[in-house]
């Protein structure tokens, strides 16, 4: 049996901000009528996964606001409206790390909340990495910290780090970066 597919009858932005939009569409599914779907509307994100000459992983930490608590996170950021994936995921490098990448290469994407909203973030391993700072935003602090791919395990399946999205780059990028890395 065929799954139904919902057609998009009308799409109203109902709040929006300089990151995201709240929208509100209604639908119909064939057989079963009308409907409303509220969801967050955003231009994507981008993850990167940094690796040094030493071969050491960076992360970084910051306060997350509505969790009341510090994270350990893979660099990541909403797309901007004038920007590439690529070309935001080199200034959230450049932004949270103070590297930029001599070569950025495009590991995979995914669905951070399939159902909440339609973003996809774009996961790249981040080589050849140089100094290169912008400043952060106001609101943003960071403290950089640089791991082994057997300590990026070891956090990882130790729930020290928690957030979602850095867990599912990893899961994307881990089988490469090790081949990076002849583990």
């Amino acid at each position: 049996m065929a799954l139904k597919k919902w057609t998009k009858l009308s799409q109203k932005t109902v709040f929006e901000n300089s990151h995201w939009k709240y929208n509100l569409d209604t639908f119909s599914i064939e057989g079963v009528g009308i409907g409303e779907y509220h969801y967050v509307h955003t231009l994507g994100s981008t993850m990167v996964i940094p690796i040094t000459s030493e071969n050491k992983i960076i992360l970084v930490e910051q306060f997350r606001y509505l969790n009341n608590k510090t994270g350990l996170e893979f660099t990541c950021g909403a797309v901007e409206a004038n920007l590439s994936t690529i070309e935001n995921a080199q200034k959230e490098l450049r932004e949270e790390t103070g590297f930029s990448s001599g070569k950025l290469i495009q590991a995979g994407a995914f669905s951070p909340y399939t159902g909440a909203s339609d973003e996809i973030c774009t996961v790249f391993i981040a080589t050849d990495l140089t100094r290169s700072p912008l400043p952060m935003d106001k609101t943003e602090e960071f403290e950089v910290k640089e791991f082994s791919f057997e300590q990026v395990n070891k956090v990882m399946k130790n729930n020290v780090i928690w957030d979602g999205l850095s867990l599912s780059a990893w899961i994307i990028a881990s089988n490469y970066v090790s081949k990076l890395l002849d583990k």
